[in-house]
């Protein structure tokens, strides 16, 4: 839906995700992160208090959606990056080690536990558990990142997860 001329009205860029907001339409993940929990959430869960945890916060949801989801997409979107069919193909096939070694530097070097900064639940969480609900599928073995399974049923005992499941499907 997102190639539809009504949705390029919203979004020219044609892709997902896009929030229309009273003051003008917002994309790009960690800017609708930033804004939802400014807006709606305790100032924990954007660093608001402290320039560096801020920053991090930045740091860690541009990595999740400038690299590891770039590396999710060359499974079903490689035709953003090519066309012939041999090289769509290879792409798929380079996905599994492509989204292990990302996963896997989350696991080894950014994550601080229990959540992704350390004690405060930050905008990084609900992120990185979308993306780690990607990853099996992606061909990521699990087993391999106690720390991100653990974060997973963690996020996954929070009644907001809970219900933001449910409604989801």
């Amino acid at each position: 839906e997102q190639n539809l001329p009504e949705y390029q009205a919203v979004n020219p860029k044609g892709r997902v995700p896009a929030l229309a907001t009273e003051d003008g339409v917002l994309t790009e993940t960690p800017a609708i992160l930033i804004y939802i929990a400014q807006r709606f959430g305790p100032a924990q869960m954007t660093g608001a208090h402290d320039p560096f945890t801020f920053a991090k916060i930045q740091e860690f949801n541009s990595y999740l959606a400038s690299t590891v989801h770039v590396a999710h997409a060359h499974r079903f979107r490689g035709a953003r990056w090519a066309d012939a069919p041999e090289a769509l193909e290879a792409m798929k096939k380079k996905v599994p080690e492509t989204m292990t070694q990302t996963v896997g530097l989350i696991e080894s070097d950014f994550f601080k536990g229990p959540w992704v900064l350390g004690d405060a639940y930050t905008v990084c969480d609900p992120y990185l558990f979308t993306i780690c609900s990607w990853i099996e599928s992606d061909g990521v073995d699990t087993s391999k990142l106690p720390k991100l399974q653990a974060h997973h049923e963690r996020m996954l005992a929070r009644p907001a997860t809970q219900a933001a499941v449910a409604k989801l499907g």
